[in-house]
């Protein structure tokens, strides 16, 4: 009701407003586009009438806007650092709009550089131009800059930008962590319209997904304004796609490589052509591109336990095994040796027109369609402890504390699908996401109007996923001499190998489809009002609706093969041997069923395994509604200050399912939730300089809870003993920020900056895992584990930021030419009311996914025509999942990534690149409890790419 009745109060405010602004005095306006020598946009520039005492900034388009001006002749001093600042004379007419358009050149000191060094630098100029002219803290990277570094999707390039990191898949960055906070808990927006999740059981956007040369501008928020949106607790990130230039333009890129630990190719490509009418009405532009990478990994995976038990060889009243459990070093209970093969081939498409209908009104339409086929198998040998009931006392050795030698059950397990034209004989990923925004600005005597409304989707689809599996039991050796890397090597070689020892364990087959859908709707007033006569004063007040439904629809079979194929050595079957395995040649998986053998299977009478599929099911949609109100005003000629309120109306309903145990479906279960956030905030922005800027923000911002998190479903399985529960009153997280921020702006195209924040979180959220104190699960389940996301108490994070970009033009020779990127973040966190397992607080945690050290740092060289460029990029080990205690904690650990590229101008147009990538071959690594006790290293090795790139220019 509170939202509805703002909702009420912002549309009659926006009516008042159109109508209140006709009895001001029919004053002018003007507004115009500043562009550089090549017809691209140039962003963040400012624009003044210093007669007038008012100045405005040019947006992404690079459209500005100057209203409510006396009539009369003018100067328009335009001012962009890296550009000669220029002037323009406008006349102003009463009740009338003038249009104008202003082209900046390079400011560059030897002039016969200027057409290659200017756009290498072009980039970085547009990038700090909008940073500075922005009065909240904002990062932004630019595409030109992104060229600058060889990363092929957007998540490589963000993982630039100071306070972020990513945590990879398959040695790309997927999700994105800002100042420590986890990726579920930022909001990742596409020219402003929220980009749905494909994940199944969060709100993680895939940032690798999308290719890094679609986007224009990349913009991060670390301290929101109330017109974006609230729901962004470390910062907001904007994708904002290439913009139509203002003349011709023809870009391509071809180029191959190789994977050294496949040894197989690298293909990409792309291609972008845009234009304008002669009457510069009319433009569009059309990109595509295209990656298709063959590659893979080598991995090991362990589990480690501390106790070990074991039949004593005795029985129990009731004729059951009594057990007896001994206290151990900690061991491998489980070891796995994984080898993967990957291909991923990403296509992106982008359509956008814009139309100037006169100088007052002008509509646009963008869209971009990603497509991301993600082919893989996997060959898996796991070796796990028996069951303490089929362990007997001579069947183990133990040493010092140590268990040396042990039984296992050893699966054989391969991984793929079937035989299609699609699929290949792989699981087949078929992940898509497509944006659709129409929008305008239109502006009304003093008043500037700009709305949007967007459909966006985003899918995963696994269809015919297939696991086969064959088992065998043999004894172990055990050692974890080194726990770093733990090896379990069979005590009788032969036997471990013998094909024809491994029986028919599993067959199943599994579907899985994933889909999320926003409708997005937002429009903006803003009405120019100078409130203490200093010059710039605004109001801004709007309303935005995002309705959001989410679907996970899967299922699950298992199949019974055992009669044609009993042991593995009746099958198909392919070594997987290799002497060059990263983790070490230790490390050899030996023989499994033929991927292209389980494709090529006709399954039939597959039984349904419900308990693998119904507790992921669900359906939840989420309808927000907002409205916001904020002014901004220029106290003095240095000072202006930004204050706001937002508030947002969450409706959620979720639906899921409840069984116990595969036989016992017992139906569905919905529940309903509402809330409303009254979200206030205040910035300041103080000048020192031109190019010394103090900032200051007062945020408050908010997440909303997973939606796997918020389904009233419960899954008892008697087997494991084992409880999972959906949480539907799950609150969601809030946090209070306050940010600091000193920043000096070079004249030759840099900055150094330093800054200071704090956020003081309320109700985070974390899994608890515990024990079912009685029967409330259902009957005999006393003692079970039991699984719940439950709301923390508090949890706070302070951190320090700092970072460089700079020509070190102030070098003698050849020296002027190089240049260096750095920057480093600190963040200390820590967090109250997580219990462990028994109920009890603990106290020795930080924050999950809060990386105590962050750092990147390049050193470039440009000259005329030669580019080269080092970069490094590090983030320190933080804990990524809370077990029962702290033995059973999950930490993701540091990673170091080395990368070169360099690239040579042929002509002005053509020129030739090559990338090497990941020069330290890092590894993802998760640890159990203590850093060196390794739960998963994955190695992907390095890759080489290298092709043509071609950009083209054409005035008319």
């Amino acid at each position: 009701m509170v939202s509805i009745n703002l909702f009420k109060i912002c549309i009659i405010t926006i009516i008042a407003s159109l109508s209140f602004s006709g009895l001001f005095a029919q004053n002018g306006s003007v507004k115009g586009v500043i562009s550089d020598e090549n017809g691209l946009v140039l962003p963040g520039a400012s624009v003044q009438i210093k007669l007038i005492n008012r100045t405005t900034i040019s947006d992404f388009e690079g459209k500005f806007a100057l209203v409510n001006i006396p009539k009369g002749s003018y100067v328009l001093e335009i001012s962009y650092i890296g550009y000669s600042s220029t002037k323009k004379e406008v006349t102003i007419v009463d009740s009338q709009t003038s249009f104008v358009s202003i082209v900046l050149g390079i400011e560059g000191i030897e002039l016969e550089d200027v057409s290659i060094i200017s756009y290498g630098k072009s980039g970085q100029a547009k990038a700090l131009n909008t940073q500075k002219s922005n009065i909240n803290i904002t990062n932004i990277v630019s595409t030109d800059q992104i060229g600058k570094f060889p990363d092929a999707n957007i998540g490589d390039a963000v993982k630039r930008i100071p306070g972020i990191t990513m945590q990879v898949d398959q040695g790309e960055a997927r999700t994105i962590i800002v100042r420590g906070l986890s990726p579920q808990l930022n909001s990742v927006t596409l020219n402003g319209s929220r980009i749905p999740s494909a994940e199944g059981d969060n709100r993680e956007i895939q940032m690798d997904l999308i290719p890094a040369d679609m986007i224009q501008t990349i913009e991060v928020s670390k301290a929101v304004t109330p017109d974006m949106e609230a729901d962004a607790l470390g910062g907001s990130v904007n994708l904002i796609t290439k913009t139509t230039p203002q003349d011709f333009r023809l870009s391509a890129t071809l180029g191959s490589g190789v994977n050294f630990i496949t040894d197989k190719r690298i293909i990409n490509g792309s291609l972008l052509i845009g234009d304008r009418t002669e009457n510069k009405k009319l433009g569009w532009l059309l990109s595509a591109s295209i990656n298709d990478n063959d590659f893979g990994s080598d991995n090991i995976e362990a589990e480690w336990s501390d106790e070990l038990a074991y039949n004593t060889g005795e029985e129990d009243a009731n004729g059951e095994a009594i057990l007896e459990t001994l206290n151990v070093n900690p061991y491998t209970s489980t070891f796995e040796q994984r080898v993967y093969l990957v291909q991923r081939i990403r296509r992106s498409f982008s359509a956008n027109l814009d139309y100037q209908f006169d100088a007052d009104n002008s509509m646009y339409l963008k869209t971009m369609y990603n497509w991301r086929d993600d082919r893989e198998n996997r060959f898996q040998l796991e070796q796990g402890i028996l069951d303490g009931e089929d362990i007997e006392e001579e069947d183990f050795v133990i040493t010092d504390g140590s268990l040396i030698r042990f039984p296992v059950e050893a699966v054989r397990q391969t991984k793929g699908g079937i035989d299609s034209d699609r699929n290949k004989n792989a699981r087949l990923e078929d992940q898509r996401m497509q944006n659709y925004s129409i929008g305008g600005d239109h502006l009304f005597r003093n008043i500037k109007i700009d709305w949007m409304a967007s459909f966006a989707k985003a899918s995963e689809e696994r269809l015919n996923e297939r696991y086969v599996g064959y088992e065998s039991e043999y004894i172990v050796n055990n050692n974890n001499s080194n726990p770093r890397l733990p090896v379990q090597t069979p005590l009788n070689f032969d036997e471990a190998n013998d094909l024809s020892d491994f029986t028919f364990s599993e067959l199943t087959e599994e579907n899985q489809y994933t889909e999320e859908e926003d409708i997005n709707f937002f429009i903006n007033a803003e009405l120019i009002k100078d409130f203490f006569g200093k010059g710039d004063g605004s109001i801004k007040f709007g309303i935005r609706s995002r309705l959001k439904n989410k679907n996970r629809d899967n299922d699950f079979f298992e199949f019974d093969i055992e009669n044609n194929f009993p042991l593995l050595s009746n099958v198909p079957n392919r070594d997987l041997t290799n002497p060059n395995f990263l983790a070490g040649s230790r490390y050899q998986a030996g023989f499994f069923a033929n991927e292209v053998w389980l494709g090529s299977l006709e399954l039939e009478d597959g039984e349904s395994v419900p308990d693998e599929f119904l507790r992921a099911n669900y359906t939840v949609s989420e309808d927000v509604l907002a409205g916001y109100m904020m002014a901004e005003q220029k106290l003095t000629e240095q000072l202006s200050v930004l204050a706001g309120i937002r508030l947002e109306h969450t409706m959620i309903k979720a639906t899921g399912n409840q069984i116990e145990d595969e036989e016992n479906v017992i139906g569905q279960a919905s529940d309903e939730q509402s809330y409303t956030n009254i979200l206030p905030g205040l910035h300041f922005k103080y000048s020192l300089s031109p190019h010394t800027i103090f900032r200051f923000a007062w945020t408050n911002t908010l997440a909303r809870p997973n939606y796997a998190d918020l389904v009233p479903s419960r899954d008892v399985v008697f087997d494991e003993e084992e409880i999972f529960v959906g949480n539907p009153d799950l609150d969601p997280t809030t946090s209070m920020n306050f940010d600091m921020m000193a920043e000096h702006y070079f004249r030759s195209v840099g900055i150094l900056s330093g800054g200071l924040f704090y956020k003081q979180i309320n109700n985070f959220i974390y899994t608890f895992r515990g024990e079912a104190a009685d029967d409330t699960f259902g009957e005999a389940t006393t003692g079970f584990d039991v699984f719940q996301p439950l709301n923390g108490d508090d949890a706070s994070i302070f951190g320090i930021e700092i970072a460089l970009q700079r020509q070190l033009d102030f070098l003698p020779g050849f020296a002027k030419n190089f240049n260096v990127y750095l920057n480093y973040t600190y963040l200390a966190s820590t967090t109250e009311g997580i219990r462990n397992e028994d109920g009890e607080e603990r106290f020795d945690l930080d924050l999950p996914n809060t990386a105590p050290n962050m750092f990147n740092g390049s050193l470039g060289y440009n000259d005329a025509k030669f580019s080269a460029r080092l970069s490094s990029n590090f983030s320190d080990a933080y804990i990524d999942e809370i077990g029962g205690n702290s033995f059973e904690d999950r930490y993701y650990d540091w990673q170091f990534f080395l990368d070169f590229n360099v690239s040579y101008a042929i002509t002005k147009e053509l020129s030739v690149y090559a990338d090497l990538t990941n020069i330290t071959n890092q590894p993802l690594r998760f640890y159990q409890g203590i850093s060196d006790r390794t739960m998963q290293l994955e190695y992907y090795d390095r890759r080489l790419t290298f092709g043509l790139k071609y950009d083209l220019f054409k005035k008319k």
